[in-house]
């Protein structure tokens, strides 16, 4: 961070969130940590929202109504509860990463990766801290649901 700046460049802070992000859902889902799917979701916030720690939502169609509508409802909750939301445009890297072609990973054979949670960790603590701090610093600049882009590789 260089001297006098407050949060870093923002080129930097979201590379860094970036790579925090992907590590902790590869993290979360290996240690059975992530709910993906909209539905799935919305059902684990109603029956247990003080487990989960960070809600994203992924969409590379904006004119997409119906995703918008579940998004809103989605961001509207987690913010009322405290949970750390950001969204992310990149769903086939999501893909990638979560093994969306692996047809042993049954959790993203659905592709719903519109919706994912982590909840409570035994995931990677100081990636979960750096994605939660991306979070809060965003706040604090007026970005009320942070965004990143993930880039396939």
């Amino acid at each position: 961070m260089i001297p006098g700046e407050k949060f870093g460049s923002t080129e930097s802070r979201m590379q860094t969130a970036t790579l925090a992000l992907e590590e902790l859902l590869v993290t979360a889902q290996k240690q059975d940590c992530l709910t993906v799917g909209i539905y799935e979701s919305a059902t684990l916030l109603n029956v247990d929202p003080d487990n989960v720690v960070l809600c994203v939502l992924a969409a590379d169609d904006e004119n997409d109504v119906a995703v918008q509508i579940h998004f809103t409802l989605l961001q509207s909750f987690c913010c009322d509860t405290g949970i750390n939301i950001l969204r992310v445009s990149g769903v086939q890297r999501l893909r990638q990463l979560l093994g969306g072609d692996d047809p042993n990973r049954n959790q993203v054979e659905s592709g719903d990766l519109h919706c994912m949670l982590v909840t409570n960790p035994k995931v990677d603590h100081y990636r979960l801290q750096e994605v939660g701090t991306y979070c809060q610093e965003s706040r604090q600049l007026h970005q009320w649901v942070p965004e990143l882009v993930l880039q396939e590789r």
